[in-house]
C-alpha cells in the first residue's frame, strides 16, 4: 500500500504501512487494538496484542532467530517465535551487528556542471565567494573562562537599536578550550571556532580568552588567518578584566557595525546554498515521512549544484553500506568506512555500543535499535551521489550530497554542520525538539501530525500529511526546497522567533 493511498479514519486496509514487499512487519498508522483485524496486501491479519502507533506489528510468523525486515532490510533476529498479529518491539527484537557487504563504486562519477535556470534567492555575497544567509555579528568565548563574557557582551546590545541589515549581536559561549590533551582534540576545537568566527553568515567577529587557557586566542589572529579585517581579539588578563573586556568588545563591534550594515542582501544563485541535514528525537514515522521528504528536498539541491550534507555516524551505523554503493569513487567510500570503523573505536573507550545511540524517546516511539533507526536516518540524503565525505566541523567544497562525521546528538551535530559552513539547516523530529543555533536558521520539520498540533510553535513544517494521506513525499520535498530558499532570503524560521541558540562543540578527549 503507498502512503498516497491512506486516508483517515483508519480502516482494515489502511491502518498498517507495509514499507517494502520483504517487510514481515508493519507500522501501525494508528494505535491498534488486539483482535483487531488488518489487512496487508490483500491478507488479513489478527492483531494478537495492543500496538501502540508507529510501533511494528508482525504480518506473519517470524520463526526463533529468524531475521526481521524493515524497508526491506535486516534490522536484527527474533528473540523467540513471533506469531502474525504479535507487537514487535524491544521485548522479542534482538539487536546484532550486522557483518555486511559493501558495493563499490567500480568507476568515478565526475563533478556534474552547472545546470541551466538554476533558482536564486537573497543573500549576502562575501569576499571568498561563499553565500551568506544571515548578517549577524559574533562574539566567539575561547574557552569557559571567557563564556561569560562573550554573553555579557551579546547582551548589552539586546535593548538598543542595531543599524538596518544586521540582524544582531550574537555569544557563542560554551564549557571548552581548557584542560584539554594539545593534539586532535584541540585542534579540532579551533577548527570548529574557527568555522563559526569566518562562517558566511557572520559579518564580522569578536574572539575572547582569558588569557591563559590552552585554546589561546592567537591560534584565529595574525598572519595566515583569513578574513583578519573582520575579526578581533581580546583577553581578560589582557584587557584589565571582565568589565573592561565587554568595553574593549564594544568599541570593536562599533567599528564592525557600519561594514554590516553596509552588506546588503543581493540575487545569488541557489547553488550557494549548502543545507545542513539532522534529525533529532526520531519516531517510527522519521523514516516514512519526515526523513525521505528531506532526502527529496536533497535531491532537488544537488540537482542544482547546491549542497547537503548528512550527519551523525552513529545513525548511518548498519546503512552504511547503502551510502557506499552510491560514492562517487571508492575512496569517498573508503573515507565513509574509516569514519565508521574510528566512531567503534571510539565508543569501545568507554564501553559504548552504537546501539546505546535509540534514546527512551525514540523507543516510545517504536523505533527499536540503532539498524532501525540508522535505515530511517539515511532517507535524508536523498538518492543521489555521495561527493564528499569530511571530518567533523571540516569545510564542505563539494556540490551535491556529502556527509560529515559527528555524533547523533543533535546540538553537537548542528555545531559541527555550520562550522562546515552550512548556511541553512533542516531538522526532523518526531518526537518534538526545540534545538536551533546562533548563527544558522534551523528549519524543523514534523514526521507526524499530532507532533507538529502539540508543538506548532516550534514546528515548521507538517510532513505527517504524508502518514495522513494528504500528501506525497515528492510533494513535501518540494515544500521544504521552496521554504529553504524563502529562510536562506530572510524568513526567520520558528527556532529563531523563539531565540534557540544551542551551540556545544564536540569534546572527543579527556579533561586533564
Amino acid at each position: 500500500m503507498s502512503l498516497v493511498e491512506i486516508a483517515l479514519p483508519a480502516t482494515a486496509q489502511n491502518a498498517v504501512i507495509h514499507l517494502h514487499a520483504t517487510d514481515n512487519i508493519g507500522v501501525a498508522r494508528a494505535p491498534l487494538a488486539a483482535g483487531q483485524v488488518i489487512e496487508v496486501d490483500g491478507v488479513a491479519v489478527t492483531v494478537r496484542d495492543q500496538v501502540p502507533v508507529g510501533h511494528k506489528v508482525a504480518l506473519r510468523d517470524i520463526a526463533e532467530g529468524a531475521r526481521v525486515i524493515r524497508y526491506g532490510q535486516d534490522i536484527g533476529a527474533a528473540k523467540a517465535p513471533i506469531e502474525a498479529g504479535r507487537w514487535v518491539h524491544v521485548h522479542n527484537l534482538k539487536y546484532e551487528e550486522l557483518h555486511l557487504h559493501y558495493e563499490f563504486p567500480q568507476s568515478e562519477v565526475p563533478y556534474p556542471a552547472m545546470p541551466a535556470n538554476v533558482p536564486t534567492f537573497e543573500g549576502y555575497l562575501r569576499e571568498d565567494g561563499r553565500a551568506g544567509t544571515r548578517n549577524y555579528i559574533a562574539v566567539v568565548a575561547a574557552s569557559n573562562c571567557a563564556a561569560h563574557t562573550a554573553q555579557l557582551v551579546a547582551q548589552s546590545y539586546e535593548l538598543e537599536t542595531l543599524p538596518p541589515g544586521v540582524d544582531g549581536v550574537i555569544a557563542f559561549p560554551h564549557g571548552e578550550g581548557c584542560g584539554h590533551s594539545i593534539g586532535p582534540d584541540t585542534v579540532q576545537l579551533q577548527r570548529t571556532l574557527r568555522g563559526v568566527l569566518m562562517h558566511p553568515n557572520v559579518a564580522g567577529a569578536v574572539i575572547l580568552g582569558l588569557g591563559c587557557e590552552v585554546n589561546q586566542i592567537d591560534h584565529y589572529l595574525g598572519h595566515g588567518s583569513p578574513r583578519t579585517d573582520r575579526l578581533q581579539g581580546f583577553t581578560l588578563q589582557g584587557s584589565g578584566g571582565t568589565r573592561a573586556t565587554v568595553e574593549a568588545a564594544r568599541q570593536a563591534i562599533g567599528g564592525m557595525m557600519d561594514r554590516a550594515a553596509a552588506e546588503k542582501r543581493t540575487s545569488i544563485s541557489a547553488s550557494k546554498i549548502i543545507l545542513g541535514l539532522e534529525c533529532g528525537g526520531s519516531d517510527s514515522f522519521s523514516g516514512i515521512t519526515a526523513n525521505p521528504a528531506l532526502g527529496a528536498c536533497a535531491d532537488l539541491l544537488a540537482g542544482i549544484n547546491a549542497s547537503a550534507v548528512l550527519a551523525e555516524t552513529t545513525e548511518i551505523f548498519g546503512a552504511e553500506h547503502l551510502l557506499v554503493k552510491r560514492s562517487r569513487n571508492r575512496e569517498v567510500a573508503e573515507k565513509l568506512l574509516s569514519l565508521v570503523r574510528w566512531y567503534k573505536q571510539y565508543l569501545s573507550r568507554f564501553d559504548g555500543s552504537f546501539d546505546d545511540n535509540p534514546s527512551p524517546g525514540n523507543k516510545e516511539g517504536g523505533l527499536t535499535n540503532i539498524l532501525e533507526k540508522s535505515l530511517g536516518a539515511v532517507a535524508k540524503g536523498g538518492t543521489s551521489t555521495l561527493m564528499q565525505v569530511v571530518d567533523y566541523a571540516e569545510a564542505i567544497t563539494s556540490p551535491g550530497f556529502c556527509f560529515m562525521n559527528t555524533p547523533g546528538y543533535d546540538p553537537v551535530s548542528l555545531t559541527g554542520l555550520a562550522a562546515g559552513g552550512c548556511n541553512v539547516m533542516a531538522f526532523t523530529t518526531g518526537r518534538g525538539s526545540a534545538t536551533g543555533f546562533p548563527s544558522v536558521p534551523v528549519i524543523k520539520i514534523a514526521t507526524n501530525t499530532a507532533m507538529y498540533n502539540r508543538l506548532r510553535e516550534n514546528m515548521d513544517v507538517n510532513a505527517g500529511r504524508i502518514a495522513d494521506g494528504q500528501a506525497t513525499v515528492a510533494q513535501i520535498g518540494k515544500e521544504i526546497f521552496d521554504l529553504v530558499l524563502r529562510v536562506a532570503s530572510g524568513e526567520q524560521t520558528c527556532s529563531e522567533k523563539l531565540g534557540h541558540k544551542e551551540f556545544v562543540p564536540w569534546r572527543i578527549g579527556p579533561v586533564m
